[in-house]
């Protein structure tokens, strides 16, 4: 099966995951595409192949040769970003020469490279897209994708290789996706997520990550005679959004810098909830958030009264850079690979986070390669089928370089 067929297949799936959820996984659906993934890596001859109860896949490629080359790890997650629609998604592919790219015409949703620039290095090439009204699930439904494709183009060719172990994890995007991962059972001295964005783009160190929840009670009565009485919760949610540094958010920032992120609110007068993600490479800088967001807490129990708002933060996941330095040669091998295979590599920070981080704290050193979609978490959301078959090529390297 081809790149292309096989991640238009898994895109037909909703997975999308939860943050208010506590099972595992966030959502039962996610599971419907592990079992598939499961019974497609039964079918291509895979060893150890596991479905577990939490929602993941794993299954072993056995090296096929006289090996000492440790077994290498590639992972990527099924599920899809809840900040927007995964459900009923009609994916097509155009061939991109330029200009706008029309969406859904019905509705006038228009891709414009003014407003997304990186369509203009990719004319020429075959676009995946959606019609304007979902994600398309690129991440990381691209990433599974290539590791199995990859896996399938060495069996049929019977190159010599090591071995391989796989993962397909779900609920990576609400920061839960190795909470169940069975690292007992998965012996890699490393490996690497498949989970980034445009071509060529190797990462090993990403945000430290926090959630920060905050509940609001207020005090309602007729507002007729609310003088000197009422509490108006959500007026007191604003309130706390404007204690926290008004340009430190994410559609201000860029590189190495830091933001608190309002991703979810709802509330009456009576009580208002916020959600907020909090993030920063720098690991003082990060502690500095966490205490900046718990003292906005304190400020509006201070005018309002003790209890009036309830503020947690949660640790997510670390900067994984630290645990990658020490084996710089994971990083040369994922040069090399790339170079080989005419991928130009650029090594970026990862504004965001993958299991690879969780993994490396956990002991299996785990950076992150590129997928070539762009846009994730969106509508506009695209990859094209030429970098896809190219990253099938550089997994193919990495496998068959071991030996």
């Amino acid at each position: 099966m081809k790149v292309t067929e096989r991640f238009l297949h898994y895109v037909s799936f909703d997975t999308q995951s939860s943050e208010t959820s506590s099972s595992r996984p966030s959502t039962d659906k996610q599971k419907l595409l592990g079992a598939d993934i499961a019974r497609e890596l039964r079918e291509l001859g895979l060893s150890d192949v596991r479905f577990s109860e939490e929602g993941y896949v794993y299954a072993t490629l056995p090296a096929n040769c006289e090996t000492d080359a440790p077994a290498l790890a590639l992972i990527a997650h099924m599920d899809t970003s809840p900040d927007c629609s995964g459900a009923d998604i009609r994916p097509s592919i155009i061939a991109y020469e330029g200009g706008d790219v029309v969406l859904n015409r019905e509705k006038g949703i228009v891709m414009s490279p003014e407003e997304y620039p990186s369509l203009r290095r990719n004319v020429g090439k075959h676009l995946i897209v959606t019609d304007g009204t979902t994600l398309l699930g690129a991440d990381d439904k691209a990433g599974a994708a290539e590791i199995i494709t990859a896996v399938e183009e060495l069996m049929a060719s019977n190159a010599p290789h090591g071995t391989v172990l796989i993962a397909i994890t779900p609920d990576e995007e609400v920061g839960r996706g190795t909470e169940s991962f069975d690292l007992e059972h998965f012996p890699a001295r490393y490996g690497y997520t498949v989970d980034g964005g445009a071509l060529g783009e190797l990462e090993y160190e990403n945000f430290n990550a926090a959630s920060g929840s905050v509940v609001i009670h207020g005090f309602s009565i007729h507002p007729g005679s609310a003088k000197d009485k009422m509490k108006n919760a959500c007026l007191m949610a604003m309130e706390f959004n404007s204690l926290l540094p008004a340009g430190e958010i994410p559609v201000n920032t860029e590189g190495y810098e830091g933001f608190f992120h309002l991703c979810g609110m709802e509330g009456t007068v009576e009580e208002a909830r916020l959600q907020y993600i909090i993030r920063d490479h720098d690991a003082e800088r990060f502690e500095q958030r966490k205490s900046q967001f718990l003292a906005a807490g304190e400020a509006l129990c201070a005018r309002y009264g003790a209890g009036c708002a309830e503020v947690t933060v949660k640790d997510s996941y670390r900067n994984m850079r630290e645990l990658i330095e020490p084996h710089m040669y994971i990083i040369d091998r994922a040069r090399a690979a790339m170079e080989k295979n005419g991928v130009a590599p650029r090594i970026v920070p990862i504004r965001g986070g993958t299991d690879g981080a969780t993994l490396s704290y956990r002991g299996l050193p785990c950076p992150n390669l590129c997928t070539g979609g762009e846009n994730f978490h969106g509508r506009f959301e695209y990859i094209p089928v030429e970098d896809m078959e190219r990253m099938v090529e550089v997994l193919k390297t990495l496998i068959t370089d071991l030996v």
